[in-house]
């Protein structure tokens, strides 16, 4: 059997300032080419596991490894992960006042080749990226994020993803904040980008069913208190949406107990 793209071993974590442990011995295996989804309730560590996974300054790893395509990433910085092939789209985009989208995203090319990126060739690329999206290219000379509404801000870290090209794309509750409409147009990029890269490996974290209705996902994980308690098909988000965390909660509860 191939190795997991992504292999998370009895991963521990704290905040870095406060010693308060996050992560309480995360196992997770992710194969290339797979959707992921980590489910839990507020507070469980889903969004912690995902900047641990980017390298966050503001966490510490205390015990346990993160292996990325068979090589430990404990070492490496944000930046050299990232070059590696690992995006994280977060769950609150900052806003950059003053800087282009479109300079942005050249920008961020150059530091993961390591090489001036033609301007032309830039420019093509990002206007066939815009059109695959479905997106006005009006939308490239926009300041990063800034008077972006919340479906905006999702789309942009879409474009990035699409334009980057990642080996992994961490999506840190996408969902949080969208609308119906706004929401199906996220998921809707991110199929579309799927589509065009089969290979791409996809981690991403919500809360909520809802998401799953339009990004299908080969494994649903649940993430209670610092750790993956269950995993299972796609089917088992369906239940957490029927019967909430408080069942998977007691059942974690009790068994810890016995």
């Amino acid at each position: 059997m191939a190795e997991p793209l992504l292999q998370i071993e009895n991963l521990h974590a704290v905040v870095a300032d406060e010693g308060l442990e996050i992560l309480r011995g995360v196992d997770l295996a992710v194969p290339a080419g797979q959707i992921h989804a980590i489910m839990g309730p507020n507070g469980s560590g889903k969004s912690t596991l995902a900047k641990v996974i980017a390298g966050h300054p503001a966490y510490e790893v205390t015990d346990g490894d993160i292996r990325y395509a068979g090589d430990s990433i404990l070492e490496l910085e944000p930046d050299e992960r990232a070059r590696r092939g690992i995006f994280l789209a977060f769950q609150y985009p900052v806003e950059i006042p003053g800087v282009s989208i479109a300079n942005f995203l050249r920008t961020a090319l150059q530091a993961q080749r390591g090489e001036e990126v033609d301007v032309f060739e830039f420019a093509e690329e990002l206007e066939r990226t815009l059109q695959m999206l479905g997106m006005d290219p009006s939308f490239a000379e926009r300041a990063v994020n800034d008077g972006f509404s919340g479906g905006e801000k999702k789309r942009n870290e879409i474009l990035q993803l699409a334009m980057l090209k990642p080996r992994l794309a961490v999506l840190d509750e996408t969902d949080s904040g969208l609308d119906i409409d706004a929401l199906k147009i996220v998921a809707e990029g991110v199929n579309r980008l799927k589509a065009e890269r089969p290979e791409m490996t996809v981690l991403l974290i919500t809360h909520y069913q809802r998401l799953l209705n339009y990004i299908r996902p080969d494994v649903v994980h649940v993430m209670v208190e610092g750790r993956i308690v269950r995993s299972g098909g796609p089917e088992l988000a369906l239940e957490l949406e029927e019967r909430g965390y408080d069942w998977i909660r007691s059942e974690t509860v009790g068994a810890g107990a016995a």
